[in-house]
């Protein structure tokens, strides 16, 4: 049996094009793997993982959340607003994704320069090696993140809008995931 053009294929309806989505899965791969690190490592000093995490900052930690969260609902925004052709309203959605994205990003400086003033650094506990780690990489890609939403708003078209907030959302996700692990778990 041969493809014609008219068959659709299992990927057709994904936002954004297949190697986003390879990029995506690799990276909640990569993620996934430094979780089960963490956890892992936790198993052995419970006690003291506790101790470290009773260190961090829950209260911001929940603040970026429900900022990563609603810069995603931003990002899905700019991309109706791409899709139907409203340039403006996608640019300003994108401005505000991206807008919350730094705010996320100021807020983690926040608690590193927090912990840093503490003497708390990479090789003070295995749980810090992990937070650090984690959320750095994490910070990483809201950094890349950012760059990439700003990227598509100069030239604002449907399918590299949609491309971009499939990445954000991976990033959200992420840290969805990221804060109870990290921050919450007792």
């Amino acid at each position: 049996m041969t493809d014609s053009p008219t068959e659709t294929g299992p990927f057709d309806d994904l936002p954004g094009d297949l190697m986003i989505w390879v990029l995506i899965v690799s990276e909640l791969l990569v993620f996934g793997a430094g979780l089960a690190a963490f956890l892992a490592v936790r198993a052995t000093d419970p006690a003291g993982f506790a101790t470290a995490q009773a260190a961090l900052h829950p209260a911001a930690a929940a603040l970026n959340t429900a900022v990563l969260v609603t810069s995603g609902v931003a990002a899905a925004l700019a991309a109706r607003s791409a899709e139907a052709a409203r340039l403006g309203a996608g640019r300003l959605w994108l401005a505000f994704a991206m807008a919350l994205g730094v705010v996320f990003l100021v807020v983690k400086g926040f608690e590193y320069a927090d912990l840093a003033a503490q003497g708390i650094g990479v090789e003070s506990h295995a749980a810090f090696t992990f937070y650090y780690l984690l959320t750095g990489f994490h910070a990483a890609h809201v950094a890349a993140g950012v760059l990439i939403l700003g990227l598509v708003a100069i030239r604002l078209r449907p399918y590299p809008v949609e491309t971009a907030a499939a990445f954000w959302h991976m990033v959200d996700l992420v840290w969805v995931l990221l804060f109870p692990v990290i921050y919450l778990m007792g």
